[in-house]
This record gives structure tokens, C-alpha cells and sequence, in this order.
């Protein structure tokens, strides 16, 4: 693996004229989205095409994930106009695949599912004819929790283990990589209608056979797409990175992962998990 910044890594799209455009609409909104927060390398692309994965529950995350920019520390209460706001920023966007993920919200009993399933009933109102797909946190492996996401019908349930398990401790401290196949594997028992989807990054230090395995326990639960990108380092505050695979790697994870069975694999550089991601669905 290369340890310098290959050119591969470089987005083709500016962000700058993105952001002072479509990123200052969405601040008139008041909506958040994980785009910005997350400093996502493809805001400039995604933007540029006019959508954006929203963000609820706030900005602030309860828990400290090494690679992750959003800010981590005490939240705001629950805004229950969030759910309208998201909304009617996905009608000004003119979305057909409304993606809504969150920051973790350990301090509520229902993780946010209650939020998540308001969510996405007022986009259903809005936006009837658009399909959606929700990036659930954990839920602290509360299934009463997930079943209220998922009666709310998204026709996409994603759920990121991020990394593989023997990383966890290092780069995911407060969550579990058990925890986290166990969410999974319930909503593929739970919402036998939904495609359900995961994803990870590469570059943290994972062997090539850690790799392999995740995504066969991901395919031993039923997971139907995943997606595998490139960990960039948000800040010199974050996990650095351990190294750049070569796009032939990438191309490599992506045939096992067809070969394991999954309906669709991403994998690339750049890819995020909800990088192109009405493409699951042939939007």
C-alpha cells in the first residue's frame, strides 16, 4: 500500500463553489447533512448534482469514533420539526432517492428510531413517488428499536461496520462488530422487503483476508449491497492512515464480493456509503 496521497485520491468536482451555493441553501433550510459534517471528499460532485445525504438527530454525536469528523459531545434535544425540514429540502432538491443517516444518539432509549421513522413518513407525505434509504446507527442492538425503523418501510436499510472487528477497539471504541452483524442479519429477518446494505473502509491497517471475511459475514447475513472506500484522515486529531490501496485492490474486493453473491458491490477510492446511492436501486 502507498503512504502518500496518490492521485487517484484527488476529487475531480470542486467544493468550494458547491458549498457557497447548494451548501448555504441548505443552511437557510436548517437541515444537516453528513456530506459536510463528515467532510466527505465527493461534496463537491454530489452537490454539484444537486443532492445530499441528510443528517438528523443534530450534529453532535454521543460517541468518539477515531476516523469520523462529526463533532462528538453532548446533543441538542430531539427537534421534532426536523422531520419536515428534511422534507421539504428533499421536494427543493427535487430528490427520487432520499438518503437519511444520523449521528449516534446513545443518550436516547430509542437510539432515534422514533426520529428515523418520522422522517421518513414526512417524506413519504412529500415525496410519495421517491424511494428511501436510511443509515441507521446501531441502536445500541436494541431490536424493539430497529423494528420501529423499519415499520416505517425505507425501501433501503444500511447499517456500516465500518471496519474490520480486530480494528474496533482502535477505531470504533464504543461500538461492536457483533453487534453491529446482528443488526444487520435481524433486518433482513425483519423487512424481508428492503434491500439491506453495509459498507467499510480500507487503509486502516486490515489485512487483505480481514477483508474477505467481513464480507463473508456480511453475505452470511443476508446483507444484499455493500460498499468498501478509501479511509481518509479528516484531521491531524484522527486515526492516520495506514495506507492508499491501489485501485487494482479495490477492483479485487469488488469481484469477491460479486462472487460471494451480494446484488451489488462498490468499491472504489472514493466510494461512500452513500456515494451514487440510487444506482442500488437503478434510479
Amino acid at each position: 500500500m502507498n503512504k502518500r496521497i496518490p492521485p487517484w485520491l484527488i476529487p475531480a468536482h470542486r467544493k468550494r463553489p458547491q458549498l457557497a451555493g447548494l451548501g448555504e441553501e441548505l443552511a437557510r433550510m436548517r437541515v444537516h447533512t453528513v456530506c459536510q459534517s463528515a467532510r466527505c471528499p465527493n461534496v463537491g460532485e454530489c452537490f454539484g448534482r444537486r443532492t445530499a445525504a441528510f443528517m438528523i438527530l443534530g450534529d453532535v454525536c454521543t460517541r468518539n469514533c477515531r476516523f469520523c469528523a462529526v463533532a462528538h459531545g453532548t446533543p441538542e434535544p430531539v427537534d421534532v420539526d426536523e422531520p419536515r425540514r428534511v422534507a421539504e429540502a428533499a421536494v427543493t432538491l427535487g430528490l427520487r432517492h432520499v438518503v437519511v443517516t444520523s449521528v449516534t444518539r446513545d443518550d436516547l432509549a430509542d437510539g432515534g428510531a422514533g426520529q428515523f421513522a418520522a422522517t421518513v413518513a414526512a417524506i413519504r407525505e412529500r415525496l410519495p413517488e421517491a424511494t428511501v434509504e436510511v443509515l441507521t446507527p446501531d441502536l445500541q442492538g436494541d431490536r424493539e428499536a430497529l423494528k420501529t425503523v423499519l415499520e416505517a418501510q425505507p425501501d433501503v436499510f444500511n447499517h456500516n461496520v465500518e471496519t474490520v472487528p480486530r480494528l474496533y477497539h482502535e477505531v470504533r471504541p464504543q461500538a461492536d462488530y457483533e453487534r453491529s452483524l446482528r443488526l444487520l442479519a435481524w433486518a433482513r429477518e425483519m423487512a424481508s422487503g428492503a434491500v439491506t446494505k453495509s459498507g467499510f473502509m480500507v487503509g486502516l491497517g486490515e489485512h487483505r483476508e480481514e477483508v474477505l471475511r467481513v464480507l463473508r459475514e456480511l453475505r452470511n447475513a443476508r446483507v444484499g449491497a455493500v460498499t468498501i472506500g478509501q479511509y481518509l484522515r479528516p484531521s491531524p486529531e484522527h486515526l492516520p492512515v495506514a495506507g492508499y490501496l491501489e485501485p487494482e485492490m479495490f477492483g479485487e474486493y469488488e469481484r469477491a464480493g460479486q462472487a460471494m453473491g451480494f446484488a451489488q458491490v462498490l468499491s472504489g477510492p472514493l466510494v461512500r456509503s452513500s456515494y451514487h446511492a440510487e444506482e442500488l436501486l437503478g434510479i
